[in-house]
Formats: structure tokens, C-alpha cells, sequence
């Protein structure tokens, strides 16, 4: 089973509070709800073939209490992404217990989470264990090296400071994109896979042309 990160991110990298002002403050953030006026059929065309693609998800407590807050609402059979959140699996990184809302589909993983997905992963399934927010998880997930797919939906749009999924004390890596298209509203939507980190070429003149050689 890959795991993959699927993120809503501004231009500028950040990926809290996508969907409101109220939805995360955490650290005096105000300017939450960035996605929203972007949000549009390509977006929601691209979020629902994440979730086609998903087998399992691996939360963070936040965003499993954020979904949870919503989403057994939404009983519409036509909502594919719904279905998926409602009724996959959910691995949820917390130390404390996660109650009664969707407790036969739900599983509290604990300090040994990275032990426990590096188990997951090893399962034979062509499905995928997905992060869906859960921005501090998806990072250390990416410094741990467990990460198969990078999904963003990438707005038109700064806000600053924020959290982010990328950081100084991340691994270096290069990175293949598998797809990339940009929606009507100017979202990119992008799909890439890590590999090596290279930086063995540089800028040379030889013979009065400009090349790139390997250094």
C-alpha cells in the first residue's frame, strides 16, 4: 500500500486553514479560508480522484475531529468523497481516546506511529494510505522518508506565515511529476513522486557558448 500526501497549499506553501477563517488559528493565523474563492469544478474533479485512488486514510487528530465534525452529515449516495471518509478505515495519530463517532472504522495509533505505517505500507493493496490535512503529520512523515505521492492543489494566492508541509529540516529530494493541470480558477493540480536529489550540473562557457556541464 503507497502512502500519499493529498494538500490544499497556497502559492506560497502554506496549507492551514484552507477551508475557513475559524477552521485552524493556531498560532494567531487570520487568514484562513485562502481556498475558497479558487474552488471549482476542476478542484472538486481533482479531489474526488484522490479519494477513487484511496484504501485507508491516516489522520491527524485535528483533522480527524474536523471531519468528524462534518462529514457523517453528508448521507448524499451521490458524494463519492463522503462515502470514502465515512466509511475507509481511519489511522489517527493521538494520545488520547477518539470516542464514539465512527468508532468501528476508526484505529488510534500512538507514539510508534511511524513503526505502524511502515507496517501498513508493507500491506499487498493497490489502494493507497492517504493523508488528507494533518499538515505537522504530513511533514514528519516526509522527514521520515515514507512518502510515495505528493498530491497539491496549489491556489492562486500568499498569505505568509502558516504551517507548511516543506521546511528547513526536511530531506533534500527531487521530485517527477506524474501530472499537472491548472483549473479554470488558475489552481494547479499536481501529482509528483520523489526521487534523488541532484545537483551535479552547473552553468560553464566553452567556446563562447553558454552549456551546463557536470561538474
Amino acid at each position: 500500500m503507497r502512502l500519499s500526501i493529498n494538500l490544499f497549499t497556497t502559492f506560497d506553501g502554506v496549507s492551514q486553514g484552507p477551508g475557513s477563517a475559524a477552521e485552524d488559528p493556531r498560532g494567531g493565523f487570520t487568514r484562513g479560508g485562502w481556498l475558497m474563492p479558487y474552488f471549482d469544478d476542476g478542484c472538486g474533479q481533482a479531489v474526488d480522484g484522490w479519494f477513487r485512488r484511496c484504501g485507508a486514510l491516516l489522520l491527524g487528530r485535528r483533522t480527524f475531529e474536523t471531519f468528524a465534525s462534518h462529514w457523517p452529515q453528508v448521507t448524499d449516495p451521490a458524494d463519492a468523497v463522503a462515502d470514502q471518509i465515512n466509511n475507509r478505515r481511519k489511522y489517527v495519530v493521538t494520545s488520547s481516546p477518539l470516542g464514539e463517532i465512527w468508532a468501528d472504522s476508526s484505529t488510534a495509533l500512538g507514539d510508534g506511529f511511524l513503526e505502524d505505517v511502515a507496517r501498513l505500507k508493507r500491506v499487498d493493496d493497490d489502494r493507497e494510505l492517504q493523508v488528507h490535512g494533518s499538515v505537522r503529520l504530513a511533514r514528519t512523515l516526509h522527514q521520515a522518508g515514507l512518502v510515495d505521492i505528493y498530491r497539491f492543489l496549489v491556489a492562486p494566492v500568499v498569505v505568509g506565515g502558516g504551517s507548511r508541509l516543506f521546511d528547513a529540516d526536511g530531506p533534500a529530494c527531487g521530485m517527477h511529476v506524474a501530472q499537472s493541470t491548472v483549473t479554470e480558477s488558475g489552481v494547479l493540480s499536481t501529482e509528483m513522486t520523489p526521487g534523488a536529489f541532484e545537483n551535479s550540473l552547473a552553468p560553464a562557457v566553452r567556446d563562447g557558448q553558454d552549456v551546463v556541464i557536470d561538474s
